[in-house]
């Protein structure tokens, strides 16, 4: 049985079910025995106000759309602290709200692709992170080398990494990475004198796992293991808003950027 989450879902859920089942006794019962008097309680009222927004808003939610913000490092450079992002949901299944039950599969991630998903030492928390591992790849990540089913993963140094979100005690190199399979090059990061976690193991089925582009500062499947495919919220495929909360400087370059 899946557990049912106290988050935002649970509660626009609720506040919809609620709201509807109020305006449906209105109109079925309540209605009837007005008469004359066509007046509404506020309850009422609110409750006819509000049903349509919230069932449009947890719609939308479910199986659209859903916003994230970035709140850590770990996807540095491609994701910086302060990008708020939108989620594909129904690129993986469209799910129901809360329980978040499968009713129809819809695709599955492929390698490289940037994903929002449960959190699954602790699933009220959402997580974004890169694809590596699909089902049944053996994956390898020793001395900052990625393997995938024996193959050494293409990376290219690009030059010393000074931008936003740059480790200041130590130098930072950003590589291009080229997943297998896949024609869409994107940014890595190592920190010089560091050796991020390593890891060797076949990735289950039905499972994932993922890493985060900041490799040397990063917990993901390395450390905490891999992600079930019912833990997955959706891809996330473009930044449509980005500030700088140190200063509260609107990044509007970063507006509009598709992930890859």
């Amino acid at each position: 049985m899946p557990t049912i989450y106290n988050t935002f879902e649970t509660w626009l859920t609720f506040a919809c079910i609620l709201t509807g089942l109020i305006w449906l006794f209105d109109k079925f019962f309540l209605a009837r025995r007005r008469a004359e008097d066509a007046s509404r309680n506020w309850a009422v009222e609110l409750a006819r106000s509000f049903f349509p927004v919230l069932l449009l808003v947890l719609v939308l939610r479910t199986f659209v759309f859903e916003p994230f913000r970035i709140p850590s490092k770990s996807m540095v450079p491609t994701l910086l602290v302060g990008d708020f992002v939108l989620v594909e949901k129904f690129a993986y299944g469209l799910r129901l709200p809360v329980t978040h039950t499968e009713i129809l599969s819809t695709g599955h991630p492929k390698r490289g692709q940037v994903i929002v998903f449960r959190y699954p030492p602790n699933p009220s928390e959402n997580y974004i992170k890169r694809v590596v591992g699909l089902p049944g790849d053996k994956i390898v990540y020793k001395n900052e080398q990625l393997y995938i089913n024996g193959k050494a993963v293409n990376h290219h140094k690009i030059r010393i990494y000074t931008g936003p979100d740059a480790n200041k005690m130590h130098s930072m190199t950003m590589f291009n990475e080229t997943m297998p399979g896949s024609h869409i090059t994107h940014h890595i990061l190592h920190i010089t004198g560091r050796i991020g976690p390593q890891f060797s193991g076949t990735v289950p089925k039905g499972e994932y796992f993922v890493m985060g582009d900041n490799r040397d500062n990063s917990s993901d499947s390395r450390v905490w293991g891999f992600v079930p495919k019912h833990n997955l919220v959706g891809r996330a495929f473009v930044i449509w808003f980005s500030i700088n909360w140190r200063n509260f400087h609107v990044r509007w370059s970063r507006i509009g950027d598709w992930l890859k």
